[in-house]
């Protein structure tokens, strides 16, 4: 008999995270863009940050056509990326910024490292698009899944305190309480 499943997480009902999710109005609009592959990966936190986010979107491809993008993308928006050498020099989107504040949507690749570079190889539009990024140490509480660059977060983790940043008078933290239970009961510690 094959395990029944969540229809809302897609996680076998035993290890559902739904009654840990929480419902946050957001001004800027969060398209997640998800390589294929996550969508079936049982700790894909892309998925679990759309079911968050009231203003959100989740479209699953690893490469969109132009028209596709061109109608997904809103004028203003920005990658939520590293700012690595590979990638064109673009402008940074800083919190409390006029543009912070002006910020239509802010665009995230959910995927690993590789796919992720993958993507934004198929995709130049996005790679010119003005970038939303982190210094400093990070810590992630991802403890199920490990990422192959030191100092990363996962994909919800990412969103969290990006929106932290763009949008202070909310607070995202409680995205990460569906997070914390995916991992108590990955853990066997709920």
């Amino acid at each position: 008999m094959p395990r029944q499943i969540c229809p809302t997480c897609q996680r076998p009902l035993k290890v559902c995270y739904c009654r840990a999710l929480v419902h946050i109005a957001n001004r800027i609009k969060v398209l997640i863009i998800q390589h294929p592959l996550e969508q079936k990966h049982p700790f894909n936190t892309g998925r679990m940050a759309h079911l968050c986010l009231e203003n959100s979107e989740l479209v699953v491809a690893e490469s969109l056509p132009e028209v596709e993008l061109a109608r997904l993308l809103a004028p203003r928006s920005a990658l939520l990326y590293p700012s690595l050498e590979w990638l064109p020099a673009v402008e940074q989107v800083e919190a409390g910024t006029p543009q912070a504040r002006e910020l239509e949507q802010l665009v995230v690749i959910d995927a690993t490292w590789r796919k992720s570079k993958k993507m934004l190889h198929l995709h130049p539009v996005l790679q010119r698009l003005p970038r939303v990024s982190f210094e400093g140490e990070l810590q992630s509480n991802y403890q199920v899944r490990h990422s192959s660059l030191a100092n990363s977060l996962s994909t919800l983790e990412s969103i969290v305190v990006a929106m932290g940043q763009l949008e202070p008078e909310g607070d995202f933290s409680g995205m990460l309480r569906p997070f914390e239970r995916m991992i108590a009961l990955q853990k066997g510690s709920f």
